[in-house]
């Protein structure tokens, strides 16, 4: 992982997550703001603030290109701030990406969702890949019971 002070505030980071991408912004002294949602477990969570380390969650964390950004630096964070806490996530169209594309290009659009919905098929086996991950262990789709139940 990159040394704390590596990005600027207001950056859109993104580390990789079974299947999926989850996406930050960073708002300094290694924090980040996420949209927690489904991020590690079967619980919702609101928009919070975590440390980086908590974000990347073993990860590589890289920086997303936005050559759409209008609000850049304390701009962006003070609009990640001032969603903290909100609890209204929504896999399709208000997730953690909807939510960091709003912060800095002011229009919530996840690309990750787009692509699933251009290509039903695999957006299927994204599905299938997280429900399998945030299944409680000992938990197969395949019985929808515990393994040596019976």
């Amino acid at each position: 992982m990159q040394p704390i002070d590596a990005y600027l505030p207001g950056t859109h980071l993104v580390t990789a997550r079974d299947g999926y991408s989850h996406h930050g912004i960073y708002v300094g002294r290694g924090r980040v703001i996420h949209y927690g949602g489904y991020c590690d477990t079967l619980n919702a969570a609101p928009v919070e603030e975590i440390s980086l380390e908590a974000f990347a969650h073993g990860n590589p964390v890289t920086v997303k290109p936005e050559p759409f950004a209008r609000y850049l630096g304390a701009q962006a964070v003070h609009r990640a701030r001032s969603r903290l806490g909100e609890d209204r996530y929504h896999l399709l169209t208000n997730n953690c990406e909807h939510f960091c594309t709003w912060c800095v290009r002011g229009v919530a659009r996840s690309e990750q969702v787009e692509a699933c919905l251009r290509h039903p098929r695999a957006g299927m086996q994204v599905a299938l890949l997280l429900l399998r991950r945030m299944l409680p262990a000992g938990v197969t789709m395949e019985s929808g019971t515990a393994v040596g139940a019976m």
